[in-house]
């Protein structure tokens, strides 16, 4: 980045502006000498720490219009003290400036070591590398191409140009294998080099400021990339071929020659190895052998027969296009546009030197600059709510025409964009094919976990394996963490409007309406819940969940007191894999957050279809993650991770204690728990017998009793003791127990086999402190993990059943006295969890006072079950706290700050 360019822009040069103000009290008086954004951001936080800037120096950008540092300065600072222009750059520096330190953030361009050394503390540098390796202006390019796994930045102490000066500051970061120029520094060298050199003039201003000879040991200095010598050279391996394509992104870019011309490759990752995807060979000079077109993008190999992949190229004439479309690049048929359309074409007021805009007018070539870029895609944001722009689609579709089919397909929903790659798992199940994603999902990819470690997902029906799944490790946690911070502090996700937030969850939602029989298939396969109960509410109410969330979108962000958190991490259960996961995923998505989910070992594959889903509804990339995996790695990182703000966790109270534990220990992280339940229901004398028995059922045998609200505990009145059980037994007998795709079955399989074999010591523990078993207690004689729905009566108090869940179809019945209230409250009340409660009377006096006096976060009366989406949903005691559902949930995702003003 501090590139030596033989000449003086600080004498009679006009390509140099400098911004002169008038001397104010401060910390200390500083020159800013650079360019950029990376300049602009440095100049906005040495000014919020105190500092006085006394000038600017920067150069224009194309055809002199303003550099991003030189425009804000002036909005900023110039403004501020009343000058109208700049101070003309054939003005003497030394006398006009006065500064006691030169800050050079991000400086292309020769400085003279007059003005270097003028000042009192002398001049200092942002460096991209670890100095003193990779000396010089394409630092992060060599960082990058020989293969280095630490990168990082220097901040040293100015001297004649050659990036030989005394260290002062050094910070280092990983480089993973598949960083680029961009990613390494969005991820790193752009956020920690502003605060790494805020950090360097803070220590100089408190005298504490060090100057360390650099070692000529480990010490290189590479030329400047440019084209001419960017050119790849295929004899040498993958890795090596890869490292000079990422090396060189995007700038001066790395080529070879195809079908005669200069192809310059971007997006390089390497591939592991495995059979070869289906697609057109191409022809490369000097390659070992040919490249091979697909729909993810352009296969090259090295001489060692290993591959990589790059995902755009740029053809000789200028244009990108995605590496899959080489064969079709030019074949693609216009978009007629109507009025409307054209409506957000804007180019004519930026590009104010063009008489009028034609179909081959190109962007750049009739002026704009960097600047214009943010200002296009702002304004297009603007105009077109749901064309989500990126700046990489302007320098892609550099001409009118390009650029306006480009838009109109994003608005269609039709804008080709990268094709999702997914290997997918097929099933002829329930009279349809159900096409199943069973890998990772990490930043808007499906990938292998680390080390391609995998595990098996169990059909509880029959025992048998559904497929291979990809079990996530610490470092794919790390990965997809990276992923959702990038996603919401660089992405287009934490700028997004609220609406078209909005307008993405509910097209989630569409689509997931359109999956519902294949969601509900995949629920039913491997969490064994029966087919028509999947359909409606694992699935069904999970789509009411976003969609219910989608609308809250723009009706928060209202004030500068509520803020998403950032990333966030959710860990749910195996008893409703898909509306646990919506339950929380949507709220934390609609606060403007990013997530990070683990789904239960056992039941991971609605969560990665729904993954595809997202990928498909156009939410970007890294907003939502999903790892399968154990609690005890992707679970504990998730709790250890620094850079996760907030976890929400759905499970037992044991592991819930244990997170909020970890979540203190790391980073105070924001923790939200819904856990354990026994749930009381309370039957008096007084209710609908019919409705009581009905919903009574209900409460114990809804969903195999893998129900986190299921009623742990029913007390009923004694004088009806007898008969509500008669009536349950005879309801009983009548249950279907089998198959869940059947139609006609009431009762599927338990979730998997240790879940059943501790239904089986839970009933055993009964009969041993002696309770009544009237049925059940026994597993089916049948493949798979089926279990028999249980009715004990005659619980006491003191019994292990009476106290502990079962989390399965156990019925636990004891009596009570009749008329006296607070006695059976007392005894419901008795318990350590809190999560739900229910009341059955036509009293509604006595309904209105059970339930103020029931010590649960929901109480149910003259029903069971009902939870709405719009009613909050959470426990007390060791049930846990904090609220999925309604607009309370939301509050679990948002941070709240107080902003006084003072005019």
């Amino acid at each position: 980045m501090n590139e030596i360019i033989s000449r003086n822009p600080l004498s009679n040069n006009n390509s140099l502006i400098h911004y002169f103000l008038q001397d104010i009290n401060s910390n200390m008086r500083i020159a800013v000498i650079g360019q950029s954004l990376f300049g602009q951001e440095v100049y906005k936080e040495l000014r919020k720490d105190g500092h006085t800037i006394v000038g600017v120096f920067t150069i224009p950008d194309k055809d002199g219009k303003a550099d991003p540092l030189g425009e804000d300065s002036y909005r900023g600072t110039l403004k501020e003290h009343g000058l109208k222009e700049a101070v003309s750059p054939d003005k003497q520096w030394r006398n006009s400036s006065g500064s006691r330190l030169n800050v050079l953030p991000f400086c292309s361009q020769f400085i003279p070591m007059e003005v270097i050394d003028h000042p009192q503390h002398g001049s200092i540098i942002y460096h991209p590398s670890l100095l003193p390796r990779h000396r010089g202006a394409s630092a992060i390019n060599w960082t990058l191409i020989h293969g280095d796994k630490k990168g990082g930045f220097t901040v040293f102490w100015a001297d004649d140009g050659l990036d030989t000066g005394p260290i002062l500051l050094q910070r280092e970061c990983d480089v993973e294998a598949n960083d680029t120029v961009s990613t390494i520094y969005k991820r790193f060298l752009f956020p920690e080099g502003v605060k790494g050199t805020v950090d360097a003039v803070r220590l100089i201003a408190e005298g504490k400021a060090p100057r360390i000879t650099q070692p000529t040991e480990g010490a290189t200095y590479e030329c400047i990339q440019k084209k001419d010598n960017s050119q790849i050279d295929w004899n040498q391996p993958a890795e090596a071929v890869h490292n000079w394509i990422r090396g060189n992104d995007k700038v001066p870019g790395a080529w070879a020659t195809v079908d005669g011309q200069r192809v310059t490759f971007f997006g390089s990752s390497l591939v592991a190895s495995g059979a070869l995807p289906k697609g057109q060979p191409l022809e490369i000079e000097g390659a070992s052998r040919p490249g091979i077109v697909t729909k993810a993008g352009l296969m090259l190999f090295g001489n060692d027969g290993k591959a990589l992949l790059v995902k755009n190229l740029q053809m000789a004439e200028g244009k990108m296009i995605p590496a899959g479309q080489y064969f079709s690049s030019g074949s693609s048929a216009a978009v007629e546009l109507t009025v409307e359309e054209r409506a957000f074409a804007v180019w004519q007021s930026i590009l104010t030197n063009v008489a009028e805009i034609q179909d081959s007018t190109d962007f750049f070539k009739s002026g704009a600059a960097s600047m214009d870029v943010v200002r296009l895609v702002e304004e297009v944001k603007l105009r077109a709510a749901g064309c989500h722009l990126q700046n990489e689609d302007v320098y892609m579709n550099t001409s009118f025409q390009e650029f306006i089919q480009m838009c109109v397909r994003k608005l269609r929903g039709e804008d080709g964009e990268e094709e999702l790659q997914v290997d997918y798992v097929e099933k002829e199940v329930n009279n349809m094919t159900v096409r199943m994603p069973h890998q990772l999902f990490i930043n808007g990819e499906f990938v292998d976990a680390e080390g391609g470690k995998t595990y098996k997902t169990i059909n509880p029906t029959d025992g048998t394996a559904i497929c291979e799944v990809s079990l996530a490790q610490v470092g794919d946690v790390d990965r997809a963490v990276a992923a959702a911070k990038e996603a919401f502090e660089e992405g287009e996700w934490g700028r997004m409007n609220p609406r078209d937030r909005g307008r993405l969850l509910y097209r989630l939602a569409d689509l997931m309406e359109q999956h519902q029989e294949e969601l509900a298939t995949i629920e039913t396969m491997d969490s064994g819940a029966v087919y028509t109960l999947a359909l409606k509410t694992h699935v069904g109410m999970s789509i009411q969940t976003f969609r219910y969330f989608a609308g809250w979108c723009d009706k928060i962000h209202l004030t500068l007191s509520s803020m998403p958190l950032s990333v966030c991490g959710i860990v749910i259960p195996w008893n409703y894999p898909l509306m646990m996961l919506a339950w929380k995923t949507a709220a934390c998505l609609a606060a403007g957050n990013t997530v990070v989910l683990k789904p239960a070992q056992v039941t991971p594959l609605t969560a990665v279809k729904f993954a595809e889903l997202a990928a498909m509804a156009g939410i970007p990339k890294g907003v939502i993650n999903i790892l399968p995996g154990s609690g005890s790695v992707v679970g504990q990182r998730l709790s250890d991770h620094p850079d996760v703000r907030k976890l929400g966790f759905t499970g037992s109270t044991e592991i819930g204690k244990h997170i909020m534990k970890s979540c203190a220990v790391s980073n105070v992280k924001k923790v939200s728990l819904e856990l354990g339940g026994k749930s009381p229901l309370i039957i008096f004398s007084d209710c609908d017998m019919d409705k009581a028995v009905r919903s009574g059922m209900s409460s114990v045998f809804f969903n195999k009793g893998e129900n986190c609200i299921a009623a742990g505990r029913l007390f009923v009145e004694d004088t009806i003791h007898d008969a509500f059980v008669a009536r349950v037994l005879v309801e009983m007998k009548k249950m279907k127990v089998g198959d869940p795709m059947d139609r006609s079955t009431d009762h599927g399989p338990q979730n998997h086999r240790a879940h059943l074999e501790k239904l089986l010591e839970f009933c055993r523990t009964g009969v041993k402190e002696g309770a009544s078993l009237l049925r059940g207690g026994q597993q089916v004689d049948r493949p798979g993990f089926f279990f028999e729905p249980t009715l004990f009566t005659d619980v006491q108090d003191h019994m292990y059943i009476a106290v502990e869940e079962s989390f399965g179809p156990v019925m636990i019945v004891s009596s009570f006295k009749g008329g006296d209230v607070d006695e059976v409250l007392r005894r419901a009340n008795a318990t350590e969890y809190g999560l739900a409660s229910g009341v059955f009377t036509r009293d509604i006096s006595k309904a209105l006072y059970v339930s103020e006096k029931l010590n649960a976060g929901t109480v149910f009366v003259n029903t069971y079950n009902k939870t709405d989406v719009a009613a909050p949903f959470g426990g007390f005691k060791q049930s846990g706290f904090g609220k999925d559902l309604g607009q309370d949930a939301l509050n679990e995702y948002l941070k709240t700050k107080a902003v006084t003003i003072e005019y």
